[in-house]
């Protein structure tokens, strides 16, 4: 997934928190997005390749995957406000210089709740399985 957000905006830390639960660094602060094959994709400018501030700490360096040099974004999560509580599912707007033929879903979500990676779990299910139910009704 793609961590985007202002400064101070707890991508870093949210980062650590996914890290921590398994998944696996690509980049910090700095990302290189390209497409391939329409989809778009990320990869870690060579300086700074498995390497993440962490507040407090400093700079650690992580372990990376063996001969992973790019990933296919499957979510793009924009940090601050959170969206509504059952919000209107969107697709990411790249920088035009992106040709992209299938934009990643975005969702918006507040980095410093405790439940924000299991949410960000959550998505990454349910927007590669269809799992999302529009037409739930209480009745």
């Amino acid at each position: 997934m793609l961590l985007l957000g202002s400064s101070g905006s707890g991508k870093s830390d949210l980062a650590l928190r996914l890290i921590d639960s398994g998944a696996k660094l690509v980049a910090d602060d700095r990302t290189i997005l390209f497409t391939a094959k329409g989809a778009l994709h990320a990869r870690a400018p060579a300086s700074i390749k498995g390497l993440i501030e962490i507040r407090g700490l400093g700079i650690v360096e992580l372990p990376v995957r063996a001969n992973v040099n790019s990933v296919k974004i499957a979510l793009v999560v924009r940090l601050g406000r959170e969206d509504a509580r059952l919000p209107h599912h969107r697709r990411y707007r790249a920088p035009a210089s992106l040709k992209l033929i299938t934009a990643p879903p975005q969702i918006a979500l507040n980095a410093r709740f405790a439940s924000t990676p299991a949410k960000i779990r959550a998505a990454l299910a349910a927007f590669s399985q269809g799992l999302f139910r529009d037409t739930f009704h209480l009745n």
